[in-house]
């Protein structure tokens, strides 16, 4: 599903190279549930962004069903993405001024379905959010802007999903909710990559690497 090989990534500051990923390889197989630790500055939102076709490494190859995205211009990188990966941030990123159902179909926007609508419908029927379909972000608990997230990140049933700290900030009822999909999610035959500090979230997972 997911192979990254001797990928390197630096950046420059004050004049000097600071080195995040050396010589970094990886492979994560389907249906695996995986959570990424370390200390801070270890290169732990640097990795998830290069797997996430955002940040283009220095060196090394990323295949994500056997495709390099880094290969495809940015049009089409942008739609591989759209149709092959989904993002949950520990900040949401949902946008203030759309309401639950509507930040969900943000999701289609690169990759039309017509039945997006009602798809998105069915999945905060089921993480218990059909009541908040057209409340807006700042109407919302921290734990159900979470779960929209979440519903955000898997309308278009990708195959790879990257969480970077998915229950940082949440509660240990919401935290279950959010790692309990995840896990099933892993279980369905997709790949589930988690940044994490949370030793909860840590047991959910069947892979720990560490950086």
């Amino acid at each position: 599903m997911l192979k990254l090989t001797n990928i390197k990534k630096s950046f420059v500051k004050n004049n000097e190279i600071i080195n995040i990923l050396n010589d970094f390889s990886l492979t994560v197989d389907k249906g695996e549930f995986v959570a990424v630790r370390g200390t801070s500055g270890s290169g732990k939102s640097t990795l998830l962004f290069v797997i996430g076709s955002l940040l283009t490494p220095d060196s090394g190859t990323v295949l994500i069903n056997e495709i390099n995205p880094y290969n495809l211009n940015p049009e089409n990188r942008a739609i591989f993405r759209a149709q092959n990966i989904g993002f949950i941030f520990q900040q949401f990123h949902l946008l203030p001024y759309l309401n639950v159902l509507e930040n969900v179909l943000t999701a289609n926007l690169v990759v039309k379905n017509n039945k997006a609508e009602e798809n998105a419908a069915e999945l905060l029927e089921k993480i218990n959010l059909k009541h908040r379909l057209n409340h807006v972000p700042a109407e919302l608990s921290v734990g159900e802007r979470q779960r929209v997230a979440l519903a955000r990140a898997i309308l278009n049933k990708p195959k790879l999903i990257l969480a970077d700290e998915p229950t940082g900030n949440l509660d240990p009822e919401n935290s279950k909710i959010i790692l309990d999909f995840l896990k099933e999610y892993a279980a369905d035959g997709n790949t589930v990559i988690m940044v994490t500090h949370d030793e909860r979230a840590t047991k959910s997972a069947n892979k720990v690497i560490t950086l």
